[in-house]
C-alpha cells in the first residue's frame, strides 16, 4: 500500500512542475511514509509516497523498464508477480529490482492495455507510455485501492486519494448534491462519480486511459460474472468442498509475501478465523492478531476472538473502544474517508489500525469479502423470503420466516409481525426487477432525505427502483437470484464503502496495509462458479464456508449465527445529554442554514432526540451521522484553505486491553 499521484498536460496543457506533485503526494503522506519519489518529462510528472513492503531496498518508484520508455507510479500489491516474473524474465526482458512494481511495466511492452487482465493483486496505477505520451489508470478487479482523477485546464490529475488533487488549484471545491444522493441511498457511490462535483474514481476493475491528443479511452477488462440459472452443475459438496479449501489455501500463501511481518484481524466470525487458520499452517512461530473489542457488550465479541486466538496460538492484542473514543475520532475518519458516513463503524477500524502499526506491523490479512462472495449477509437471506413470499402474497406463514432474521438488534425490523408484514411486503409483485433484493435497505436509508433543504434534496433524491436497472448489465436475468444479489452487494456497498470508507481509507490513515484473501482473483472466479445452493442452502448463509470450517476453527465459532460488525452510533456523541462542542456546532441552526446542505428544523429536531437518548433503530441513527459527516465533509475540503486541509487532524490514542 503506497500513494501515488501525477499531472500529466494534454495538448495546450502547461507542463507540470515537479513541484506540484510534491504538494499531492505531502497530502497522501500518511499512505506511505518510507519515502517519496518523483519522475518529470516535461509532459508528465509522476509522483509516490511509498510503504516499503516487498524489495525493501529496491522498490523504490517511480519505476522504469530498460530504455526508460515506460514508467509507472502503483499503489498495493501484485501477488502473482513471483509467476509473472519468472515468465517476462523467458520472454527476454531484463529485470533491476525484485519488486512486484517492476513486472508492471514489463507486462505492459508485452501486452500493452490488456497488462492488466494478467495481474491478481490489489493495486491502482498509473503507466506513462513515454513513446506513445499516453496515460494509463488502471484499478483492481473489485475496487480495495482508490484511484481518483480530474481534468481541468487541459492536464490530467490523478491520486489515491481527493485531499492531493485539491493541492492543486485547479481542481474545483464542490460537493456534487447528484453523488450525495447515491451516498445517501447505497451508502458509497457507484464509480465513475465520487462525491466531489468534477472528481472521478476509476471503477473497480477498469482501465482509463488518455492518448498523445488528450483523448479519453474506457475500457472494462472484468466485472463479476455468474453461471446462467439453468445450467446444472452436478459436482458434489464435497468437490466443492475441496476446491474453496484449495483456492483459499493458495490464496493466502500468495498474499502472505511480504518482506516485513504479516499479521492478522480476528473478528470474532467465521471469515477471520479461516484466514487465521490457513496463516497458521504456512509459519513458524506464533502470528500478529488483532481484535476490537468495545465498552457496551451489544458490540462486543471477544469471547470468540479469544477462542480463536487461543486455538492458533497467536500473539494477540485487543483494543477496547468507548463511544466516547468514536466521538473524539470521528472527524479524522471522515477526512480520510473523505465521504460522508452512515455508520460510525469505520472510526474503531481506524483505530484499530493504529495499534496495528504501534506494534510494527504494517501488513494485515483480514476476512473481508467472505459475506459478498459466499452469500453471508442477512440480506440475501431476506431478498430469498421475500421471493418466496411473492409467488403467494397472502400467504401468512411466508413472511413469517423474517423472524429468524436480526437476532442481533435489539430493535429488529422483523421483530414485529404487523410491522414485518408492512415494510417487507411492499413492492413484491416486482420481484424480477433489478435488486429488487436491494430495495428495504436502500429505502430505509434513504430517509435522511427527509432531512435534506427542500433545494437540494430537489437535485439528489434518487428513484432507486429505476436506477438498479442502471447498476446491472444485459445478462443479469440469466442468473440465479441470490447471484444477482450478490453482483448489486459487490458493486454498492462492497466497492462504496466497506473496502473503501471502512476498509483501505481507515487502514491507510496509519500508514497499514490490508489483504483481503476472500477477494484475491481465483477465490472471487471460483466462488462465483459454485451452486447458488452451497452458499446459501435454505436459509443458511455461507453454508460451504461453515463447512470448510468443521475441524479446522474452534466449533463454538463457526456455528455461531451471522453477526455483523458494528458499532454504537448516534450514542457515541452524547453522554448523560451532554456531547462534543464539534457535534454541537455542526447541528447549530445558524450554522446548518448557512452550509445548506439540510433543513435546519428537522435536523435539529433529530439532533434533541438523539440527545435524549431516543433515536430509532437505524433510520434516526444513519441520519444522524450522515448529516455530522457531511457537515464535517464539507468544514474540511470545501471551506478549508490550504493550511487547514494538509493535515488531518489530531488521532487519540486507542486504548488497548
Amino acid at each position: 500500500m503506497c500513494g501515488i499521484a501525477g499531472i500529466v498536460a494534454i495538448p495546450g496543457g502547461k507542463p507540470p512542475r515537479a513541484s506540484e506533485v510534491d504538494a499531492m503526494v505531502a497530502r497522501i503522506h500518511h499512505r506511505g511514509p518510507d519515502g517519496q519519489g518523483c519522475y518529470i518529462d516535461g509532459q508528465c510528472c509522476l509522483g509516490h509516497a511509498r510503504l516499503s513492503i516487498i524489495d525493501i531496498a529496491g522498490g523504490s518508484q517511480p519505476l522504469a523498464n530498460e530504455d526508460r520508455s515506460i514508467w509507472v507510479t502503483f499503489n498495493g500489491e501484485i501477488f502473482n508477480y513471483i509467476e509473472l516474473r519468472r515468465f517476462l524474465k523467458k520472454r527476454g526482458h531484463a529485470f533491476s529490482t525484485n519488486s512486484d512494481t517492476e513486472v508492471i511495466v514489463h507486462l505492459y511492452e508485452e501486452y500493452g492495455d490488456d497488462f492488466v487482465s494478467h495481474l491478481n493483486g490489489q493495486f491502482a496505477i498509473a503507466v506513462w507510455d513515454a513513446r506513445h505520451r499516453r496515460l494509463v489508470l488502471a484499478r483492481d478487479r473489485v475496487g480495495i485501492r482508490p484511484l481518483v482523477f480530474a481534468v481541468a485546464g487541459q492536464r490530467v490529475y490523478f491520486a489515491s486519494e481527493v485531499k492531493a488533487l485539491f493541492a492543486c488549484p485547479a481542481i474545483p471545491k464542490r460537493l456534487d448534491p447528484r453523488a450525495l444522493g447515491q451516498v445517501f441511498t447505497y451508502w458509497g457511490i457507484p464509480g465513475p462519480d465520487t462525491v466531489f462535483a468534477g472528481i472521478e474514481t476509476v471503477p473497480p476493475g477498469c482501465l482509463v486511459a488518455f492518448d498523445g491528443n488528450g483523448r479519453r479511452l474506457e475500457r472494462r477488462y472484468w466485472d463479476w460474472n455468474f453461471p446462467h440459472r439453468r445450467l446444472r452443475d452436478g459436482r458434489s459438496l464435497n468437490e466443492c468442498l475441496k476446491g474453496l479449501d484449495e483456492a483459499l489455501q493458495g490464496a493466502v500463501a500468495r498474499q502472505m509475501r511480504s518482506d516485513v511481518p504479516v499479521g492478522a484481524y480476528i473478528s470474532g466470525g467465521i471469515d477471520s478465523a479461516i484466514i487465521v487458520s490457513y496463516m497458521a499452517e504456512l509459519v513458524d512461530g506464533p502470528i500478529p492478531t488483532f481484535s476490537l473489542r468495545f465498552a457496551d457488550q451489544e458490540f462486543d465479541e471477544g469471547v470468540f476472538q479469544k477462542a480463536v486466538a487461543e486455538r492458533f496460538r497467536t500473539a494477540h492484542t485487543e483494543v477496547t473502544v468507548s463511544g466516547e473514543d468514536i466521538a473524539d475520532a470521528f472527524m479524522r475518519a471522515v477526512w480520510h474517508a473523505e465521504s460522508p458516513l452512515l455508520r460510525t463503524a469505520p472510526v474503531p477500524m481506524m483505530l484499530l489500525s493504529q495499534r496495528v502499526r504501534t506494534a510494527g506491523i504494517k501488513v494485515v490479512l483480514t476476512g473481508e469479502g467472505a459475506d459478498e462472495t459466499l452469500a453471508g449477509y442477512d440480506l440475501f437471506r431476506e431478498a430469498r423470503i421475500r421471493r418466496f413470499w411473492a409467488r403467494s402474497p397472502r400467504s401468512k406463514m411466508r413472511p413469517a420466516l423474517l423472524s429468524r432474521l436480526y437476532p442481533y438488534l435489539k430493535n429488529s425490523p422483523a421483530a414485529s409481525a404487523a410491522y414485518a408484514q408492512k415494510f417487507f411486503g411492499q413492492d413484491l409483485n416486482a420481484y424480477g426487477q433489478a435488486a429488487f433484493g436491494h430495495w428495504p435497505r436502500w429505502q430505509t436509508t434513504q430517509r435522511i432525505m427527509q432531512f435534506l433543504h427542500p433545494d437540494v434534496r430537489a437535485e439528489m433524491v434518487l428513484d432507486y427502483k429505476a436506477a438498479g436497472q442502471s447498476l446491472v448489465p444485459p445478462h443479469y436475468a440469466d442468473w440465479d437470484p441470490l447471484c444477482q444479489d450478490q453482483y448489486v452487494e459487490a458493486h454498492t456497498l462492497l466497492s462504496g464503502y466497506l473496502l473503501s470508507s471502512q476498509g483501505d481509507r481507515v487502514a491507510a490513515a496509519n500508514s497499514v496495509e490490508t489483504r483481503v484473501p476472500f477477494l484475491d482473483a481465483k477465490v472471487v472466479r471460483y466462488a462465483n462458479e459454485l451452486p447458488p445452493r452451497y452458499k446459501l442452502l435454505g436459509l443458511k448463509e455461507k453454508y460451504i464456508l461453515k463447512r470448510l470450517g468443521l475441524g479446522r476453527i474452534p466449533a463454538a465459532v463457526c456455528e455461531r449465527p451471522k453477526q455483523p460488525y458494528r458499532a454504537p452510533d448516534s450514542a457515541s456523541f452524547f453522554h448523560r445529554g451532554r456531547c462534543d462542542e464539534r457535534v454541537a456546532q455542526s447541528f447549530d441552526k445558524k450554522r446548518l442554514l448557512e452550509v445548506g446542505y439540510f433543513d435546519a428544523e428537522p435536523a435539529c429536531k433529530l439532533f434533541e432526540k438523539c440527545r435524549r437518548g431516543k433515536a430509532i433503530g437505524f433510520g434516526d441513527n444513519m441520519a444522524f451521522v450522515g448529516i455530522y459527516s457531511t457537515m464535517l465533509l464539507h468544514e474540511q475540503f470545501i471551506e478549508a484553505d490550504g493550511a487547514r486541509g494538509k493535515q488531518a487532524p489530531e488521532l487519540p490514542q486507542a486504548k488497548v486491553g
